[in-house]
């Protein structure tokens, strides 16, 4: 049986998961400069050891309500066609190992671009999480904006 791990991050209350491999690190919020023209959901910039960061907010991608940011908000950030790219997440503090046995696809339900990026739903005792790929939550066009920044 295949066993896969996934860094567990909050979301409004909910949990969501992503394969460690696509994880480059996971670090404390830093307040983003605004950078103009950008999509909605791009907080902006920031400096990550000499490496300029475009930040995207996965609450405004989502179209979730947005809160205050708080002391334990994290930087989810990954590797996107050769460039960092971090995600704002309200708590990215556990690794779970799942078996492919505690993970079911995506439900019907879902159809179009969520579904891309929605990769199955983790059931862990009582808990459901949904397991995303960061890297499909961005479209082409997207990703382009972001590269070019």
């Amino acid at each position: 049986m295949a066993e896969k791990q996934y860094v567990i991050f909050k979301l409004c209350g909910e949990e969501y998961g992503v394969e460690i491999n696509h994880v480059q690190e996971i670090t404390e919020y830093k307040k983003a400069t605004k950078v103009p023209n950008v999509p909605s959901f791009i907080e902006g910039i920031i400096n990550l050891r000499g490496n300029i960061t475009p930040i995207v907010s996965l609450k405004k991608k989502f179209n979730l309500e947005e809160g205050e940011i708080q002391e334990n908000n994290r930087i989810i950030i990954i590797n996107l066609k050769n460039k960092h790219v971090g995600f704002i997440v309200d708590d990215a503090s556990q690794v779970l190992t799942m078996e492919e046995k505690q993970i079911e696809n995506p439900p019907e339900l879902l159809t179009g671009i969520d579904r891309q990026y929605i990769t199955g739903i983790g059931k862990v005792e009582e808990k459901i999480i949904i397991l995303l790929d960061l890297e499909k939550i961005l479209t082409e066009e997207e990703k382009e904006e972001i590269k070019n920044m």
